[in-house]
């Protein structure tokens, strides 16, 4: 039986297969890696946006917006599969295990969007300077 990482990985007809047993595995998908890991009853993926904390601001401004439109989670730390550990600031989303191969591949469409839109917000922070313009200590906007 399939586990739900191999037939994610099928369902997106990925080129590339998951080595028989891993729980985890990395897709470079959009010119990035997409992390994959199964674990708990569920299935996450995850993908960095940016390493500068400078742009962290700019993105914690829009995350409470979008948190209401969207399941994918900004979030800051060591990002799942990174091994050296340096925080940054990553999406993420899950499903269960137990989702169907359509809702396996709707949260791999659904997500990869959301990763578009972030990284735009990301390289629009830095083409107009307003992330460096966002102290640390600036209230919360909520953007949609």
């Amino acid at each position: 039986m399939e586990s739900a990482l191999e037939r994610l990985v099928a369902t997106a007809e990925y080129p590339e297969k998951v080595p028989a047993g891993s729980r985890s595995f990395t897709m470079q998908v959009d010119g990035g890696e997409v992390f994959v890991e199964e674990n708990g009853g569920r299935i996450r993926l995850a993908r960095r946006l940016t390493d500068n904390p400078s742009d962290w601001p700019q993105l914690a401004a829009c995350a409470p917006g979008r948190m209401l439109r969207e399941e994918a989670t900004p979030a800051v730390g060591a990002i799942p599969g990174n091994r050296n550990g340096k925080p940054a600031c990553f999406l993420w989303q899950d499903a269960p295990v137990g989702s169907d191969d359509h809702g396996l591949r709707r949260l791999l469409e659904t997500f990869l969007d959301s990763c578009d839109w972030w990284r735009a917000r990301t390289a629009e922070g830095r083409a107009t300077g307003e992330a460096e313009s966002l102290p640390a200590t600036a209230e919360t906007i909520i953007r949609p």
